[in-house]
C-alpha cells in the first residue's frame, strides 16, 4: 500500500498539483486525445466529435456559486464523454459584458470620485480594457481551481478581433435582408447611465403611486403620470365602451396648466374599460403602448422628458424640473386649479427598472436606435423546437420557450456606452452604410456599441470559426448548451436564432437547463442578507470534489436547489470515506477470481449511472454511485470480506471501475487514487468508461 494511504486525504495538497498535470499532458485538447480501448481490448481512434461551448463568465469579478454549478456539470459531461472515446471539446471563454462590465467600472470610479462623463472616450475605454483583462486572468484561474477540464489552447473572449468580425458580417447580412433597421420607436432609457437598455436588460417590478384622477374638460381619466400630460396628443377609450360612443371623433377642449389643450378621442382595444374611469390619456412618446396607439391612430408624438429626466422647454414653467420634482409642482397647480376630483393612494402598479439596479427607473424614449426584427427569426427558432433538432430538458421548459417566442418585440440592440462592440455603421444626411471603415468625406461614424446580447448570441458558431474553419466543421453543431434556466429566454433563445440564421444549422443539439442555486432556507444569496457561499473558499475547505457533489446529489433539472456549508461538509466525509475504501482494497494482494454475483450487481449500477447521465439524470447517477459505495461497498462488501482472501480480486475491480464512474463527478481524488492503484501509468481521465 502507498504510504500517502497511511494518511487522511489531503485536498489542499493534492488538487492544485493534479489539475496542472493534467494540463501539462495536453488531453484537455480533443486533438492531443489517445486512442481509446474498444470492447475487445484494441486501440481505436477518436472520431466523434462531442463538443460544449462554455457559457463565457463576466470577465468583470469573481466566480459565484452559480458559475461553480455550471463549471461542475459541463466538466463532468466532458469527462464523461471523453472516457467514452469521444473527440471531447470544451471551449472555455470570457464576456466582455457590454452595460454590466461598465456599470461596474463606472461605481469603481464613484468610488474614487471620478466619473466617466469627465473622461475622453478613449481613455474610458483603455482603463475599463486593463481592468476587464487583469479581472479575467483571476476568473481563469478560479475555473482552474473548480476542476474545469476545457481546452485552453482555444479560449475566445467576446472581443477577440476574430469574434469582432463575424458578429459585424452578421450585422451586415441582417441588414441586407432588411432584418435589422434604424428606427425611431420606444425604448427603455436610463437617465442615470445615459444609455437605452433592451427588454432583456430590465425587470419589472411592484411599486405602490398614488393614482391622479385628473380633469380633462368633459371628462375625468386616472393616470400615475400627471408630469407627462404635456405630452398628451390624444385620450382613449375602449370601442364598446357605450359610455364613451358619442364622443369617438371628436375633440375635446379646455385649459390647462399652461394653456388650451386639444385632444381627439380615439378608440383602441388597449384601452381597460375596469382601469379608472375607463378613459386614458395618449402620451407617445412617453409611453411604449401609448406609442402603439398613436402608430394606430395616426397621432403626433411629441417628447416633454429630456434625456436626463427633466422635462423640457415645452412646459412652460416646468421646464428644468426633474420628474418627480415636476410632478409634485404639477399636482400642487392642478388641486389649485380644481382639476383634481380624487387620489388613490393605494394604487399599485408595475414599473420598469433597471436589471441591475431598481433604483434607475427607465424612462420610455423615442430615439432612433438599431433593432432586429424579431418574428422571422423566432419562426426559425420555434421549427426547431417544435420539429425536434433541438431537445430541451427539463422538458416542461419548452412551453416557457414557446410562451417567450409569442408577441416578442423588435429587439434594440444599440447602447450609447463606450464599453463593447461599437456599431459598424456609418452616416450622412439620410444615408447609411455598413462596414468597419469609412464610405469618405462627410461621413460619421455611429458613437453605439452593441448590446452584448447581440455579440454573446452568436458565440457558438464565433468561437469555432465560421465557416471556414477545420473546428467549425468539426464540431460544429454543438452538442449541448448546458446553462441557468433564467437565461433561456435572454441567450439561449438568441443563439438559436442567430445560429440558425447564420449557418443553416442549430447551434447545439440539446438544451440543459439547471436551476438557480439558494441557501439552505431556499431564499436568494445575497451579500445584504449573509448568506452567500463562495465557492473558492469552500472548496479550499472541503475540498472541490465535495462541493462538486454537493451541487449534484438532489439537484434536478430546471429546479432551483438549496445548498448549505453541512452538505459541502458531509461531501467532504464521503471524500474521506473513498479514501478509506481505497487504502483497505490497496492492502488486499490481488488474486483468485470475480465473485460473478458481485461483478453482476456492479455491471448493473454501472448500467445505470451510464443511462442516467445519456439522459441527462446526472442527479440520480451522482445519489446512485454514493450509496452504491458507502452502503453498499463498504459498509457490507468489505465487511464481508474482511480475512476472506479470495475476495481480493473482485474488491479490486469493484475500486477501479467505481472510480471510473465516479471520475466525473469527483474528478481530483479519483485520479489521486487511480495514480496508486498498481500498474497504473496514465491518467483515469483518459481512461476508457467501463460500459462502452
Amino acid at each position: 500500500m502507498p504510504e500517502k494511504f497511511k494518511k487522511p486525504y489531503d485536498h489542499q495538497a493534492t488538487e492544485g498539483a493534479i489539475y496542472k498535470r493534467w494540463e501539462e499532458s495536453g488531453f484537455f485538447n480533443p486533438d492531443k486525445l489517445p486512442p481509446i480501448e474498444d470492447t475487445d481490448g484494441r486501440k481505436q481512434e477518436r472520431k466523434e466529435p462531442y463538443t460544449i461551448i462554455m457559457p463565457p463568465p463576466n470577465a468583470n469579478g469573481s466566480l459565484h456559486v452559480g458559475h461553480a454549478l455550471f463549471v461542475t456539470l459541463q466538466d463532468l459531461l466532458i469527462r464523461y464523454k471523453r472516457m467514452r472515446g469521444y473527440k471531447a471539446l470544451w471551449l472555455p471563454g470570457a464576456d466582455h459584458a457590454g452595460f454590466e462590465t461598465q456599470l461596474v467600472y463606472e461605481k469603481k470610479l464613484e468610488k474614487e470620485g471620478r466619473s466617466r462623463f469627465k473622461m475622453e472616450r478613449d481613455e474610458f475605454y483603455k482603463e475599463t480594457l486593463a481592468f476587464t483583462l487583469e479581472n479575467k486572468k483571476f476568473m481563469e484561474g478560479q475555473l482552474r481551481d473548480l476542476g474545469a477540464s476545457c481546452d485552453w489552447s482555444r479560449e475566445k473572449f467576446t472581443l477577440d478581433p476574430d469574434i469582432v468580425k463575424t458578429v459585424y458580417d452578421t450585422f451586415k447580412k441582417l441588414y441586407d435582408d432588411g432584418l435589422v433597421y434604424r428606427g425611431a420607436r420606444p425604448v427603455n432609457w436610463s437617465n442615470k447611465y445615459q444609455t437605452s437598455l433592451s427588454d432583456l436588460e430590465t425587470k419589472a417590478i411592484e411599486r405602490k403611486d398614488p393614482l391622479y384622477y385628473l380633469k380633462y374638460g368633459p371628462f375625468t381619466l386616472a393616470t400615475v403620470r400627471p408630469e407627462t400630460k404635456f405630452g398628451d396628443t390624444a385620450v382613449a377609450v375602449n370601442p364598446k365602451d357605450k359610455r364613451y360612443a358619442e364622443w369617438v371623433g371628436k375633440e375635446i377642449e379646455f385649459e390647462g396648466l399652461i394653456g388650451l389643450v386639444k385632444l381627439k378621442v380615439v378608440a383602441d382595444e388597449y384601452v381597460d374599460p375596469e382601469f379608472g374611469t375607463g378613459i386614458i390619456k395618449v402620451t407617445p412618446a412617453h409611453d411604449p403602448n401609448d406609442f402603439e396607439i398613436a402608430q394606430r391612430h395616426n397621432l403626433p408624438v411629441v417628447e416633454v422628458i429630456d434625456r436626463y429626466g427633466k422635462l423640457n422647454e415645452k412646459c412652460g414653467k416646468y421646464a428644468g424640473m426633474k420628474i418627480m420634482e415636476a410632478r409634485a409642482a404639477v399636482v400642487k397647480d392642478l388641486q389649485e386649479k380644481g382639476l383634481i376630483e380624487k387620489i388613490d393612494e393605494s394604487y399599485t402598479h408595475t414599473i420598469v427598472v433597471n436589471y441591475k439596479s431598481e433604483n434607475d427607473i427607465l424612462e420610455p424614449r423615442i430615439i432612433p436606435q438599431w433593432f432586429v426584427k424579431m418574428e422571422p427569426l423566432a419562426a426559425l427558432a420555434k421549427e426547431a423546437v417544435e420539429g425536434g433538432n433541438i431537445r430541451i430538458f427539463p422538458d416542461f421548459q419548452k412551453k416557457i420557450f414557446f410562451h417567450w417566442l409569442q408577441n416578442l418585440r423588435d429587439w434594440n440592440i444599440s447602447r450609447q456606452i463606450v464599453w463593447g462592440i461599437p456599431i459598424p455603421a456609418w452616416f450622412k444626411g439620410d444615408e447609411i452604410k455598413i462596414g468597419e471603415e469609412s464610405p469618405g468625406e462627410g461621413w460619421s461614424k455611429d458613437p453605439d456599441t452593441f448590446d452584448t446580447w447581440f455579440s454573446s448570441g452568436q458565440w457558438p458558431f464565433a468561437t469555432l470559426g465560421y465557416p471556414d474553419s477545420t473546428d467549425y466543421k468539426t464540431y460544429y453543431p454543438t452538442s449541448v448548451m448546458e446553462t441557468g434556466y433564467d437565461i433561456l429566454f435572454f441567450w439561449v433563445m438568441r443563439m438559436i436564432m442567430l445560429g440558425l440564421y447564420r449557418t443553416g444549422e442549430v447551434p447545439f443539439r440539446d438544451v440543459y437547463l439547471h436551476g438557480l442555486v439558494r441557501d439552505v432556507h431556499k431564499q436568494k444569496m445575497s451579500k445584504s442578507k449573509g448568506n452567500v457561499i463562495d465557492p473558492l473558499a469552500v472548496t479550499k475547505q472541503y475540498g472541490t470534489d465535495a462541493l462538486r457533489m454537493a451541487f449534484l446529489v438532489g439537484n434536478t433539472p430546471g429546479q432551483d436547489m438549496a445548498l448549505s456549508e453541512d452538505k459541502i461538509r458531509a461531501y467532504k466525509l464521503f471524500a474521506n470515506k473513498l479514501w478509506n475504501i481505497a487504502r483497505f482494497v490497496l492492502s488486499e494482494v490481488r488474486g483468485g477470481e470475480l465473485k460473478q454475483e458481485l461483478k453482476t450487481e456492479f455491471d448493473a449500477l454501472a448500467a445505470e449511472v451510464t443511462d442516467d447521465i445519456e439522459n441527462y439524470r446526472v442527479y440520480l447517477a451522482a445519489e446512485k454511485l454514493y450509496h452504491y459505495l458507502w452502503d453498499r461497498f463498504a459498509a457490507e462488501i468489505i465487511e464481508e470480506s474482511k480475512g476472506k482472501p479470495e475476495y481480493a480480486e473482485t474488491l479490486h475491480y469493484i475500486l477501479e471501475n467505481s472510480l471510473k464512474l465516479l471520475h466525473p463527478f469527483m474528478p481530483f481524488i479519483t485520479e489521486e487514487i487511480w495514480q496508486s492503484l498498481p500498474g497504473k501509468k496514465g491518467y483515469i481521465m483518459v481512461e476508457a468508461w467501463p460500459l462502452r
